[in-house]
């Protein structure tokens, strides 16, 4: 058998064809597997598609009275904004495994594609429903109590999510594995374990020309072959495109981490941007603009550009893709990718509604803060931090969290970004030398004189934080002229 090179599936739908990047990609549907039992005794079907792949399921909605007649392929009736993709998904009771088999082997970007279109978004009851799943790539969870709507920011609204996977032995396995938690009983019997709108892999080593796809995709450097020796090929290409300008990164500070995004060609993202159009620019910082995007599947992105006049450079742009790619958290910005094509570094995050905290506190936004809001803010980037320092694999201090380094999303909720300066802590070294680098007043003391790091640095900042949150005030600007927000809480 021929090997491939790509798969594409439209899960629970028919045959699609989707356009891409300016090519036409054939999503192979699924729809008439039935998935599930034909006797009471049968829990379990198997799945083999005409080209190089298949899928298993596992399971009886044994809630669901008519058994024979459980649906594990939904569709969305109606009228719907969504895009015909995400309008048809596979779901199963309790574990759906997609399968390709004869894959060339390589390192290979996974995008899996989800939309809740079981659940509603009203006041009923049936927006009381809550479908938690883990998911596996090649027998590795790499995503722990997985929710479509927490991830999509509600339901009925689509939402990728990238992987890397590395294929070995020409196999590539996705599994997604419900684990007994969320809602089983409502709003309706058999609505919970694990959904799928689509599956969309394609190779990082070489340009595909098979299953329907053809790209001129630029090569991929070294995306999810480990990042010391990814950071090691970035920077050689950056050296021998002179975008270097002397500045040196440290191997050692990516040390243990897995980098799980995806790499975005210019010219997407100029066509995202409407070639980085001033109407779609939505702000400044330290690193460059930061531009509001729309890819090709209807993701809405914010695009930013690093500007040849950044404070940040090139180690602060692998420090962002490093820390963040392979966090995933409910107040930690989701980074969907990045550019690295000639002398031009993009990052592609979430599109948050609300722009910062700093501009709905000091700016001219026109939000009204109340007090339930601004405690649901304090309190969503207090488990932000807690994730980092506790609960994640690896343990990140921040070092600048700030008002302008929390964006709010539509509902008004926090989440933390700007990793460029995180560092990893060292849990068996209370206090570590470093370079001292933040933003002044937001510094704790000990670190700002001596250098000491410890998680306590973001805990200091984030004090300072909560008291510009409860009063409205910049401690950056001074106050009656002459006393800053810390003095003037104290008088």
């Amino acid at each position: 058998m021929t090997a491939a090179c790509s798969l594409h599936v439209n899960c629970g739908g028919n045959d699609l064809t989707v356009r891409e990047n300016e090519q036409s990609v054939l999503y192979e549907g699924d729809a008439h597997v039935h998935g599930g039992a034909t006797k009471l005794y049968d829990a379990a079907r198997l799945y083999k598609a005409a080209r190089n792949w298949g899928l298993s399921t596992t399971g009886d909605f044994m809630d669901d009275s008519n058994f024979q007649d459980a649906q594990y392929a939904e569709s969305l009736q109606g009228n719907t904004r969504l895009p015909t993709l995400y309008t048809t998904a596979r779901l199963s009771p309790l574990t759906l495994t997609y399968f390709s088999h004869c894959l060339e082997n390589g390192e290979y970007s996974v995008k899996l594609h989800f939309a809740e279109i079981q659940f509603t978004n009203d006041s009923t009851y049936k927006s009381l429903g809550r479908r938690i799943f883990d998911i596996y790539i090649q027998g590795r969870r790499v995503r722990k109590d997985f929710n479509i709507e927490d991830e999509a920011g509600g339901v009925g609204r689509p939402v990728v999510v990238p992987f890397n996977a590395s294929v070995t032995d020409s196999i590539l396995e996705i599994r997604f594995y419900w684990a007994g938690k969320g809602t089983t009983r409502f709003p309706k019997k058999g609505v919970y374990g694990p959904l799928v709108s689509a599956i969309d892999v394609d190779p990082h080593f070489k340009t595909c020309s098979m299953g329907g796809k053809k790209s001129n995709k630029a090569v991929y450097i070294g995306v999810g072959i480990g990042v010391p020796f990814l950071v090691f090929l970035i920077l050689v290409v950056l050296w021998r495109k002179k975008c270097f300008k002397g500045r040196k990164t440290n191997d050692k500070d990516f040390e243990g981490m897995e980098l799980k995004t995806i790499s975005f060609s210019l010219k997407q993202l100029k066509i995202a941007t409407n070639n980085f159009k001033d109407s779609n620019k939505i702000g400044e910082g330290g690193f460059g603009p930061v531009f509001k995007g729309t890819l090709s599947d209807g993701t809405v992105v914010a695009v930013k550009q690093l500007s040849s006049r950044s404070k940040q450079g090139n180690r602060e742009f692998l420090t962002e893709i490093g820390v963040i790619s392979c966090l995933h958290h409910p107040n930690l910005v989701k980074l969907h990718g990045c550019c690295i094509e000639g002398d031009q570094l993009l990052l592609v995050y979430e599109y948050m509604e609300n722009n910062s905290l700093a501009n709905a506190l000091f700016g001219k936004s026109g939000l009204m803060l109340d007090w339930p809001t601004r405690f649901k803010i304090c309190i969503g980037i207090a488990r932000g931090l807690a994730f980092l320092h506790d609960e994640s694999s690896l343990k990140i201090v921040h070092r600048d969290i700030k008002a302008t380094n929390v964006l709010l999303d539509k509902d008004l909720n926090p989440k933390i970004s700007d990793f460029g300066l995180a560092r990893l802590h060292e849990d068996d070294k209370s206090h570590v030398s470093t370079r001292v680098a933040g933003t002044i007043g937001y510094m704790a003391p000990e670190y700002a004189l001596w250098g000491h790091l410890s998680d306590k640095v973001d805990v200091y900042s984030y004090g300072i934080l909560l008291l510009e949150t409860v009063s409205g005030k910049n401690n950056t600007v001074p106050i009656n002229d002459s006393i800053c927000l810390l003095d003037w809480v104290r008088f």
